[in-house]
Protein backbone atom coordinates (compact mmCIF):
# COMPACT_ATOMS: atom_id res chain seq x y z
CA UNK A 1 0.00 0.00 0.00
CA UNK A 2 1.41 3.37 -1.01
CA UNK A 3 1.48 6.60 0.98
CA UNK A 4 -1.94 7.70 -0.28
CA UNK A 5 -3.43 4.38 0.83
CA UNK A 6 -1.93 4.72 4.30
CA UNK A 7 -3.25 8.25 4.66
CA UNK A 8 -6.74 7.18 3.60
CA UNK A 9 -6.69 4.20 5.93
CA UNK A 10 -6.05 6.50 8.87
CA UNK A 11 -8.72 8.94 7.66
CA UNK A 12 -11.45 6.29 7.42
CA UNK A 13 -10.96 5.05 11.00
CA UNK A 14 -12.86 6.57 13.89
CA UNK A 15 -11.37 7.56 17.23
CA UNK A 16 -11.25 3.99 18.58
CA UNK A 17 -10.00 2.37 15.41
CA UNK A 18 -13.29 0.75 14.38
CA UNK A 19 -14.58 0.58 10.85
CA UNK A 20 -15.82 3.96 9.72
CA UNK A 21 -18.48 2.46 7.43
CA UNK A 22 -21.06 -0.20 8.06
CA UNK A 23 -21.53 -0.80 4.33
CA UNK A 24 -19.54 -0.27 1.18
CA UNK A 25 -21.98 -0.04 -1.74
CA UNK A 26 -20.54 -0.45 -5.23
CA UNK A 27 -22.57 1.38 -7.86
CA UNK A 28 -24.84 4.43 -7.50
CA UNK A 29 -27.74 3.33 -9.69
CA UNK A 30 -31.21 2.43 -8.46
CA UNK A 31 -30.12 -0.57 -6.40
CA UNK A 32 -27.21 1.20 -4.72
CA UNK A 33 -29.07 4.43 -3.99
CA UNK A 34 -32.20 2.74 -2.62
CA UNK A 35 -30.11 0.63 -0.23
CA UNK A 36 -27.93 3.59 0.77
CA UNK A 37 -31.07 5.59 1.54
CA UNK A 38 -32.73 2.81 3.56
CA UNK A 39 -29.68 1.95 5.62
CA UNK A 40 -28.74 5.54 6.40
CA UNK A 41 -32.22 6.86 7.22
CA UNK A 42 -33.95 3.77 8.54
CA UNK A 43 -31.09 2.13 10.43
CA UNK A 44 -28.62 4.94 11.00
CA UNK A 45 -25.90 2.98 9.22
CA UNK A 46 -22.86 4.72 7.77
CA UNK A 47 -22.49 4.05 4.06
CA UNK A 48 -19.73 4.57 1.52
CA UNK A 49 -21.26 4.74 -1.96
CA UNK A 50 -18.66 4.23 -4.69
CA UNK A 51 -19.30 4.93 -8.37
CA UNK A 52 -16.96 4.60 -11.39
CA UNK A 53 -18.72 7.31 -13.36
CA UNK A 54 -18.69 11.02 -12.58
CA UNK A 55 -22.34 11.07 -11.55
CA UNK A 56 -24.95 9.17 -9.55
CA UNK A 57 -28.03 7.53 -11.05
CA UNK A 58 -26.42 4.83 -13.18
CA UNK A 59 -27.95 4.49 -16.63
CA UNK A 60 -30.99 6.50 -15.48
CA UNK A 61 -28.88 9.64 -15.21
CA UNK A 62 -30.28 12.72 -16.94
CA UNK A 63 -28.97 16.26 -17.32
CA UNK A 64 -29.72 19.61 -18.95
CA UNK A 65 -27.55 20.08 -22.03
CA UNK A 66 -26.01 23.38 -23.09
CA UNK A 67 -29.28 24.42 -24.71
CA UNK A 68 -31.27 23.69 -21.55
CA UNK A 69 -33.00 20.57 -22.82
CA UNK A 70 -33.34 17.72 -20.32
CA UNK A 71 -31.65 14.69 -21.85
CA UNK A 72 -31.45 11.04 -20.83
CA UNK A 73 -27.75 10.37 -21.30
CA UNK A 74 -28.01 6.59 -21.58
CA UNK A 75 -31.22 6.15 -23.51
CA UNK A 76 -34.88 6.61 -22.55
CA UNK A 77 -35.97 5.46 -19.12
CA UNK A 78 -39.76 5.29 -19.10
CA UNK A 79 -40.72 4.75 -15.50
CA UNK A 80 -43.79 2.64 -14.89
CA UNK A 81 -44.95 0.18 -12.27
CA UNK A 82 -47.97 -1.67 -10.95
CA UNK A 83 -46.54 -1.58 -7.42
CA UNK A 84 -48.06 1.03 -5.14
CA UNK A 85 -45.30 0.31 -2.61
CA UNK A 86 -42.57 1.12 -5.13
CA UNK A 87 -44.35 4.23 -6.38
CA UNK A 88 -45.04 5.50 -2.85
CA UNK A 89 -41.43 4.89 -1.85
CA UNK A 90 -40.01 6.91 -4.75
CA UNK A 91 -42.63 9.63 -4.25
CA UNK A 92 -40.76 10.60 -1.08
CA UNK A 93 -38.00 11.99 -3.28
CA UNK A 94 -39.80 13.41 -6.29
CA UNK A 95 -43.06 14.78 -7.59
CA UNK A 96 -44.21 13.34 -10.90
CA UNK A 97 -45.12 14.24 -14.44
CA UNK A 98 -47.78 11.73 -15.40
CA UNK A 99 -47.56 10.56 -19.00
CA UNK A 100 -48.65 7.84 -21.40
CA UNK A 101 -45.64 6.80 -23.44
CA UNK A 102 -46.20 6.74 -27.20
CA UNK A 103 -43.97 4.68 -29.47
CA UNK A 104 -44.16 4.19 -33.21
CA UNK A 105 -42.38 1.96 -35.69
CA UNK A 106 -41.41 3.07 -39.19
CA UNK A 107 -42.44 0.11 -41.33
CA UNK A 108 -43.17 -0.02 -45.07
CA UNK A 109 -43.11 3.79 -45.30
CA UNK A 110 -45.60 4.29 -42.46
CA UNK A 111 -45.34 5.32 -38.82
CA UNK A 112 -47.36 2.60 -37.11
CA UNK A 113 -48.32 2.10 -33.44
CA UNK A 114 -46.21 -0.20 -31.30
CA UNK A 115 -47.14 -2.52 -29.63
CA UNK A 116 -49.06 -3.96 -32.55
CA UNK A 117 -52.74 -3.12 -32.18
CA UNK A 118 -55.87 -2.73 -34.30
CA UNK A 119 -54.65 0.49 -35.94
CA UNK A 120 -51.28 -1.10 -36.70
CA UNK A 121 -52.85 -4.00 -38.57
CA UNK A 122 -55.48 -1.94 -40.38
CA UNK A 123 -52.94 0.56 -41.69
CA UNK A 124 -50.27 -2.02 -42.49
CA UNK A 125 -52.61 -4.24 -44.52
CA UNK A 126 -54.94 -1.48 -45.74
CA UNK A 127 -58.01 -3.08 -44.18
CA UNK A 128 -60.75 -2.00 -41.80
CA UNK A 129 -61.08 -4.79 -39.27
CA UNK A 130 -62.95 -4.57 -36.00
CA UNK A 131 -61.43 -5.86 -32.75
CA UNK A 132 -63.45 -9.06 -33.06
CA UNK A 133 -62.34 -9.52 -36.68
CA UNK A 134 -58.71 -8.89 -35.69
CA UNK A 135 -58.83 -11.78 -33.24
CA UNK A 136 -60.02 -14.01 -36.08
CA UNK A 137 -57.35 -12.56 -38.38
CA UNK A 138 -54.56 -13.33 -35.89
CA UNK A 139 -56.00 -16.83 -35.57
CA UNK A 140 -55.48 -17.35 -39.30
CA UNK A 141 -51.96 -15.91 -39.64
CA UNK A 142 -50.29 -17.04 -36.41
CA UNK A 143 -48.11 -20.14 -36.55
CA UNK A 144 -48.44 -22.84 -33.93
CA UNK A 145 -45.22 -23.64 -32.10
CA UNK A 146 -45.12 -26.80 -30.02
CA UNK A 147 -42.75 -25.12 -27.54
CA UNK A 148 -42.16 -21.42 -26.95
CA UNK A 149 -38.41 -21.29 -26.46
CA UNK A 150 -37.21 -18.26 -28.37
CA UNK A 151 -38.26 -14.70 -29.18
CA UNK A 152 -39.10 -15.84 -32.69
CA UNK A 153 -41.41 -18.51 -31.30
CA UNK A 154 -43.38 -16.15 -29.11
CA UNK A 155 -43.98 -13.49 -31.79
CA UNK A 156 -44.74 -15.84 -34.69
CA UNK A 157 -47.16 -17.75 -32.48
CA UNK A 158 -49.06 -14.51 -31.83
CA UNK A 159 -49.01 -12.51 -35.09
CA UNK A 160 -47.52 -14.73 -37.78
CA UNK A 161 -44.42 -14.49 -39.94
CA UNK A 162 -44.98 -11.25 -41.90
CA UNK A 163 -45.57 -8.97 -38.92
CA UNK A 164 -42.73 -10.69 -37.08
CA UNK A 165 -40.33 -10.03 -39.93
CA UNK A 166 -41.43 -6.42 -40.47
CA UNK A 167 -41.56 -5.28 -36.83
CA UNK A 168 -39.30 -7.57 -34.80
CA UNK A 169 -36.77 -9.66 -36.68
CA UNK A 170 -34.35 -7.02 -37.97
CA UNK A 171 -34.79 -4.73 -34.97
CA UNK A 172 -33.82 -7.59 -32.67
CA UNK A 173 -30.84 -8.50 -34.83
CA UNK A 174 -29.56 -4.93 -34.65
CA UNK A 175 -30.25 -4.57 -30.94
CA UNK A 176 -28.81 -7.88 -29.75
CA UNK A 177 -26.45 -8.96 -32.49
CA UNK A 178 -28.35 -12.25 -32.59
CA UNK A 179 -31.31 -13.63 -34.48
CA UNK A 180 -34.53 -13.75 -32.41
CA UNK A 181 -34.40 -17.54 -32.71
CA UNK A 182 -31.22 -17.42 -30.58
CA UNK A 183 -32.74 -15.34 -27.76
CA UNK A 184 -35.02 -16.30 -24.90
CA UNK A 185 -38.72 -15.70 -25.41
CA UNK A 186 -38.57 -13.11 -22.63
CA UNK A 187 -36.80 -10.58 -24.87
CA UNK A 188 -39.64 -10.01 -27.35
CA UNK A 189 -42.26 -11.42 -25.01
CA UNK A 190 -42.14 -8.20 -22.97
CA UNK A 191 -44.04 -6.43 -25.76
CA UNK A 192 -47.80 -7.17 -25.79
CA UNK A 193 -50.06 -7.62 -28.80
CA UNK A 194 -53.44 -5.88 -28.64
CA UNK A 195 -56.68 -6.33 -30.55
CA UNK A 196 -58.08 -2.90 -29.60
CA UNK A 197 -56.87 0.63 -30.41
CA UNK A 198 -54.94 1.13 -27.18
CA UNK A 199 -51.84 3.03 -28.33
CA UNK A 200 -50.00 3.08 -25.01
CA UNK A 201 -46.65 1.34 -24.98
CA UNK A 202 -47.28 0.18 -21.41
CA UNK A 203 -50.45 -0.47 -19.44
CA UNK A 204 -49.00 -0.26 -15.92
CA UNK A 205 -51.06 1.42 -13.21
CA UNK A 206 -48.44 4.13 -12.58
CA UNK A 207 -46.70 5.76 -15.54
CA UNK A 208 -44.76 8.92 -14.82
CA UNK A 209 -41.42 10.70 -15.02
CA UNK A 210 -39.68 12.33 -12.07
CA UNK A 211 -40.85 15.92 -12.49
CA UNK A 212 -37.41 17.43 -12.10
CA UNK A 213 -35.45 14.53 -13.54
CA UNK A 214 -33.93 11.30 -12.31
CA UNK A 215 -30.67 12.90 -11.19
CA UNK A 216 -32.51 15.23 -8.82
CA UNK A 217 -34.52 12.32 -7.42
CA UNK A 218 -31.35 10.32 -6.75
CA UNK A 219 -29.67 13.35 -5.17
CA UNK A 220 -32.52 13.71 -2.68
CA UNK A 221 -32.49 9.99 -2.04
CA UNK A 222 -28.89 9.88 -0.83
CA UNK A 223 -28.66 13.37 0.71
CA UNK A 224 -27.96 12.20 4.24
CA UNK A 225 -24.97 12.79 6.53
CA UNK A 226 -24.49 9.03 6.89
CA UNK A 227 -23.92 8.59 3.14
CA UNK A 228 -20.50 9.42 1.73
CA UNK A 229 -20.23 9.36 -2.07
CA UNK A 230 -17.05 8.80 -4.05
CA UNK A 231 -17.39 9.37 -7.81
CA UNK A 232 -14.91 8.47 -10.54
CA UNK A 233 -13.64 5.72 -8.26
CA UNK A 234 -13.16 2.01 -8.89
CA UNK A 235 -13.98 0.26 -5.63
CA UNK A 236 -10.94 -1.98 -6.15
CA UNK A 237 -8.75 1.08 -5.65
CA UNK A 238 -10.04 1.63 -2.11
CA UNK A 239 -11.43 -1.69 -0.89
CA UNK A 240 -8.20 -2.69 0.88
CA UNK A 241 -7.91 0.42 3.01
CA UNK A 242 -11.44 1.74 3.53
CA UNK A 243 -12.70 0.01 6.69
CA UNK A 244 -16.22 -1.38 6.31
CA UNK A 245 -18.21 -4.31 7.63
CA UNK A 246 -20.22 -5.53 4.66
CA UNK A 247 -20.52 -4.88 0.93
CA UNK A 248 -23.37 -4.50 -1.55
CA UNK A 249 -22.20 -5.03 -5.10
CA UNK A 250 -24.32 -3.90 -8.08
CA UNK A 251 -21.75 -4.14 -10.87
CA UNK A 252 -21.02 -6.94 -13.35
CA UNK A 253 -20.71 -10.20 -11.42
CA UNK A 254 -18.07 -11.60 -13.78
CA UNK A 255 -15.90 -8.55 -13.18
CA UNK A 256 -16.18 -9.00 -9.40
CA UNK A 257 -14.72 -12.50 -9.70
CA UNK A 258 -12.07 -11.31 -12.18
CA UNK A 259 -13.63 -13.31 -15.03
CA UNK A 260 -12.47 -16.62 -13.56
CA UNK A 261 -15.00 -18.54 -15.67
CA UNK A 262 -14.75 -16.21 -18.65
CA UNK A 263 -16.58 -12.96 -19.47
CA UNK A 264 -20.37 -12.79 -19.59
CA UNK A 265 -21.54 -11.19 -22.86
CA UNK A 266 -23.43 -7.91 -22.80
CA UNK A 267 -24.81 -5.54 -25.39
CA UNK A 268 -23.86 -1.90 -25.27
CA UNK A 269 -25.14 1.27 -26.89
CA UNK A 270 -23.71 4.35 -28.55
CA UNK A 271 -25.75 7.56 -28.62
CA UNK A 272 -25.71 10.31 -31.19
CA UNK A 273 -27.38 13.48 -29.90
CA UNK A 274 -28.58 16.33 -32.09
CA UNK A 275 -30.36 19.56 -31.12
CA UNK A 276 -32.76 21.43 -33.39
CA UNK A 277 -34.02 25.01 -33.32
CA UNK A 278 -37.65 23.96 -33.22
CA UNK A 279 -39.98 22.76 -30.52
CA UNK A 280 -40.50 19.22 -31.78
CA UNK A 281 -38.68 16.82 -34.10
CA UNK A 282 -41.12 13.89 -34.26
CA UNK A 283 -44.62 13.00 -33.13
CA UNK A 284 -43.72 10.47 -30.43
CA UNK A 285 -41.20 9.93 -27.67
CA UNK A 286 -39.68 7.08 -29.61
CA UNK A 287 -39.73 5.88 -33.20
CA UNK A 288 -38.24 2.48 -33.97
CA UNK A 289 -36.52 1.80 -37.27
CA UNK A 290 -36.42 -1.98 -37.53
CA UNK A 291 -35.50 -2.29 -41.19
CA UNK A 292 -33.63 0.86 -42.18
CA UNK A 293 -30.43 2.51 -40.95
CA UNK A 294 -27.78 1.32 -38.52
CA UNK A 295 -29.55 2.84 -35.51
CA UNK A 296 -32.51 1.13 -33.89
CA UNK A 297 -34.53 4.12 -32.77
CA UNK A 298 -34.75 7.89 -32.43
CA UNK A 299 -35.82 9.19 -29.03
CA UNK A 300 -37.14 12.67 -28.30
CA UNK A 301 -37.50 12.46 -24.56
CA UNK A 302 -39.25 15.85 -24.24
CA UNK A 303 -42.50 14.08 -25.14
CA UNK A 304 -42.18 12.04 -21.95
CA UNK A 305 -40.62 14.53 -19.52
CA UNK A 306 -43.21 17.25 -20.19
CA UNK A 307 -40.54 19.91 -20.59
CA UNK A 308 -41.55 22.97 -22.59
CA UNK A 309 -38.66 24.41 -24.57
CA UNK A 310 -38.22 26.22 -27.87
CA UNK A 311 -35.51 23.74 -28.85
CA UNK A 312 -35.47 19.97 -28.85
CA UNK A 313 -32.83 17.27 -28.66
CA UNK A 314 -33.02 13.79 -30.15
CA UNK A 315 -30.85 10.73 -29.58
CA UNK A 316 -30.13 8.08 -32.19
CA UNK A 317 -29.20 4.72 -30.66
CA UNK A 318 -26.59 2.43 -32.17
CA UNK A 319 -26.25 -1.01 -30.55
CA UNK A 320 -22.74 -2.31 -30.08
CA UNK A 321 -20.87 -5.33 -28.80
CA UNK A 322 -18.35 -3.02 -27.13
CA UNK A 323 -18.70 -0.38 -24.47
CA UNK A 324 -20.39 -0.12 -21.09
CA UNK A 325 -22.55 -3.17 -20.31
CA UNK A 326 -26.23 -2.32 -20.74
CA UNK A 327 -28.11 -5.52 -21.48
CA UNK A 328 -27.33 -9.07 -20.34
CA UNK A 329 -27.92 -11.35 -23.32
CA UNK A 330 -30.50 -13.93 -22.23
CA UNK A 331 -30.00 -17.38 -23.66
CA UNK A 332 -29.23 -20.84 -22.30
CA UNK A 333 -25.47 -20.71 -22.74
CA UNK A 334 -25.13 -17.40 -20.92
CA UNK A 335 -27.40 -18.51 -18.07
CA UNK A 336 -25.19 -21.54 -17.49
CA UNK A 337 -22.11 -19.34 -17.33
CA UNK A 338 -23.84 -16.92 -14.96
CA UNK A 339 -24.83 -19.82 -12.73
CA UNK A 340 -21.15 -20.55 -12.09
CA UNK A 341 -20.65 -17.00 -10.86
CA UNK A 342 -23.84 -17.10 -8.80
CA UNK A 343 -22.60 -20.15 -6.93
CA UNK A 344 -19.38 -18.31 -6.13
CA UNK A 345 -21.37 -15.33 -4.90
CA UNK A 346 -23.40 -17.54 -2.56
CA UNK A 347 -20.19 -18.48 -0.74
CA UNK A 348 -19.62 -14.87 0.34
CA UNK A 349 -21.64 -14.19 3.46
CA UNK A 350 -20.66 -10.53 3.84
CA UNK A 351 -21.32 -9.48 0.23
CA UNK A 352 -24.79 -8.96 -1.27
CA UNK A 353 -25.22 -8.98 -5.06
CA UNK A 354 -28.11 -7.08 -6.61
CA UNK A 355 -29.06 -5.45 -9.90
CA UNK A 356 -29.19 -6.04 -13.62
CA UNK A 357 -25.45 -6.60 -13.93
CA UNK A 358 -24.93 -8.43 -10.66
CA UNK A 359 -27.86 -10.81 -11.32
CA UNK A 360 -27.23 -10.92 -15.07
CA UNK A 361 -30.92 -10.32 -15.69
CA UNK A 362 -32.92 -7.71 -17.54
CA UNK A 363 -34.82 -5.84 -14.82
CA UNK A 364 -37.12 -2.88 -15.26
CA UNK A 365 -36.46 0.05 -12.95
CA UNK A 366 -39.36 -0.71 -10.62
CA UNK A 367 -38.21 -4.33 -10.32
CA UNK A 368 -34.78 -3.17 -9.12
CA UNK A 369 -36.39 -0.87 -6.55
CA UNK A 370 -38.64 -3.67 -5.33
CA UNK A 371 -35.73 -6.12 -5.07
CA UNK A 372 -33.61 -3.58 -3.19
CA UNK A 373 -36.40 -2.92 -0.69
CA UNK A 374 -36.95 -6.65 -0.30
CA UNK A 375 -33.25 -7.28 0.32
CA UNK A 376 -33.21 -4.53 2.91
CA UNK A 377 -36.27 -5.78 4.77
CA UNK A 378 -35.65 -9.53 4.57
CA UNK A 379 -31.90 -9.77 5.06
CA UNK A 380 -30.14 -6.56 6.00
CA UNK A 381 -32.51 -5.01 8.54
CA UNK A 382 -33.12 -8.36 10.25
CA UNK A 383 -29.41 -9.14 10.54
CA UNK A 384 -28.40 -6.03 12.50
Amino acid sequence: MGLVGLELKEFWLDEVGKAMFDFLIVGAGFAGCVLAERMSRQLGQKVMLVEKRDHIGGNCYDYYNEDGVLVHKYGPHYFRTNSKAVFDYLSQFTSWHYVQYKILAFVSGQFLPLPINLDTVNNFYGVNLSSFELEEFFGKIREYRHEIRSSEDIIVSQVGVELYEKFFKNYTRKQWGLDPSELDASVCGRIPVRTNRDGRYFDDRYQAMPKHGYAEMFRKMISHPNVHVMLKTDYKEIVDFVPFNRMIYTGPIDEFFEYKFGPLPYRSLRFEFETFDREWYQTASQINYPNEYDFTRIVEIKHATGQRHEKTTIAREYPSARGDPYYPIPNKENRLLYEKYRKEACKLKEVYFLGRLADYKYYNMDEVVALALQLFESKIATSL
